[in-house]
Order: structure tokens, then sequence, then C-alpha cells
């Protein structure tokens, strides 16, 4: 490579975290650990305006539910998610036992020891993903009707990679579009949303790019589950240069699941055949921060058509 465009490129990385370091004053309140911050009135303001946009775009059909940012430690087990990601997991852990042992266990931080060694776990994890807990719900109300079905679904999600970067929070909030049925209008779906996406991103005027994608997957056998998965073409992503051109910030992802949930969770229509999955993600922490960081703190010097379709007036 070129020096000079190295050198560039490093000096436009280092201008955009300085700029990001400079909102994160003005959005965020420190709370002692990398990722995880309290926000302030001018960052929730553009996120609830974020979350009324989106839902301005809500297909018709589809059921809203709203989930706690804790689900079932067995469906979680049970989806795969071990398998796929445990380095990224959280389990929520407990005091059990008599009222004894845990005063004993209470007593001992008081004594200067460590109480978390009588922790044991829960049957809750902190949620990883917005989806997880829709497939057992839609599963246990019988067979798939014909046309699938669809779902606005949204929560507080966690995951355990501790970063100082905006973009990349432990706790953060995520907002998703599922649809259940067969493969062609699972992909019907996916492909209606990657168009209209697009769209959206164009009203917020973000710069972006669509490309394929990969989760990331635990370990070697990761690796190979991350190649299969690019080589199908089930990931796609939404990316916006938030902290640099070269390490662009996927702020949608656009998933196809194949049969995975469908054959786990049993859910099939009147027919008999495995239904498949999919679903849009919104990063909605990520979206907030790509705006503040494109457009600047002022929402009033924001972009007409910006401001427009987060009605700012």
């Amino acid at each position: 490579m070129n020096p000079d465009i190295s050198n560039k490129a490093r000096e436009t990385s280092a201008e955009s975290n300085n700029s990001l370091d400079a909102l994160a004053a003005a959005l965020f309140r420190p709370m002692g650990v990398d990722g995880v911050y309290a926000r302030t009135p001018l960052y929730e303001e553009v996120i609830d305006r974020l979350t009324a946009f989106i839902s301005r775009h809500r297909e018709s059909g589809t059921e809203i539910l709203r989930f706690p940012p804790v689900m079932s430690r067995h469906q979680l087990e049970k989806s795969g998610y071990l398998k796929s990601f445990p380095n990224l997991l959280a389990c929520v852990c407990a005091l059990h036992g008599t009222e004894a042992e845990i005063r004993t266990a209470a007593d001992r931080h008081e004594a200067g020891g460590d109480w978390t060694t009588s922790l044991a776990p829960a049957d809750l994890v902190l949620s990883p993903a917005a989806c997880y807990p829709i497939y057992p719900l839609a599963a246990a109300r019988g067979a798939v009707p014909t046309g699938g079905l669809r779902f606005d679904v949204a929560c507080d999600c966690f995951r355990r990679e501790p970063s100082k970067h905006l973009d990349r929070l432990q706790s953060f909030r995520m907002r998703e579009y599922v649809c259940i049925g067969s493969p062609q209008e699972v992909l019907d779906f996916r492909e209606r949303w990657m168009k209209r996406a697009q769209h959206l991103a164009d009203d917020l005027e973000l710069s972006y790019r669509v490309d394929t994608a990969s989760d990331p997957f635990f370990g070697r056998t990761g690796q190979v589950m991350a190649i299969s998965q690019l080589q199908a073409s089930l990931k796609f992503e939404l990316l916006v240069p938030v902290r640099s051109a070269e390490q662009p910030t996927a702020c949608m992802s656009f998933n196809y699941h194949q049969d995975h949930f469908g054959t786990t969770w049993g859910l099939r229509n009147a027919a008999g055949d495995v239904s498949h999955t999919g679903c849009v993600a919104f990063g909605m922490d990520r979206l907030a921060v790509a705006l503040f960081a494109k457009h600047g703190l002022e929402l009033r010097k924001w972009p007409a058509a910006a401001r427009n379709a987060l009605a700012l007036g």
C-alpha cells in the first residue's frame, strides 16, 4: 500500500475516534464498565424518534411483542446459542439456599471476602437478540398459517464483548421484524426489507453499503460455519462508516435462518412442512450513534430529510 494512503487512513480513523469521544460526553454518562452507559435526554430523544420512524414502516398483519431483557435459559440452550456464541452469553446467577446460607454469603463480603463464590445459575439468561423468544411462542400456537407469520419484536440485549467503542455496546437495544413461513415467503420478506432499509438509510441521510456478512461464530468450528453462511448468502448487513470507512459499523442486518428454528421448535404448516424463518434487525443504539456521528449534536442543524424522517420539526 502507498505509505501516503496508509497514513491518511490512520489520520482519518484517528479524527473519527476523536469525534466519537466528543460525542460520548454529550450522549452518555459512564457507569464504570466499558460498553454500559447511562443515556442523556438528547440521545434518548433520537432513539424514541428512530423507534417511531421504524414503526411507520411496519408491514400490515405484523404482530407486536415486546420482551424483557431476560429469557429462559433452557430455551436459549435449545436454540443452539451455546454452540455458536458461548463467549457472548451472560447467565443470571443468584444466591440459593436457606436464609442462613444466603446470609453467610452476604456476610462474607462484609468481612472482605468474595460473596460471588456462593452464586449459582438461575433459570434466566440475558437476551442476546430480540427474536429468540418468538419461536417457541409461535410454535405453541400450532400450525403456521398459510401466508406465514410476521412479528415486530424488541428488547434490551446483552453480549459479553467489552469495548470502548460507542458503536459496540455490551448492553444495547435491538428491534426486529421476523418472518415465519415457507422458504419463498421468508426470502421474499428479506428481499423486501433489504430494499426498504436502504430507503430508510437514504431518508436519514446516512452513508452506507450493503454486503454479505457472517455472524461472529466461536472457535474453529465457528470459522467453518461463518464460511458456510457467507457462501450461502444467509446474512447481509447495512454498513455505515461510523468509526471509519475501512471498518464500518453494521447498523442493520438481514438474516435467513433456513429451517434451523423451524426444526428446533417444531414450526410446521398444516401440511406438516417445516417452516423457515428470517429477520431484519435494527441496532437502535448503533443507528443513533451513526446519526450523531454523521450530523452532529445539534438536531436543529441536521439535514432536512433526516429531520423530516424523524419528525424533528
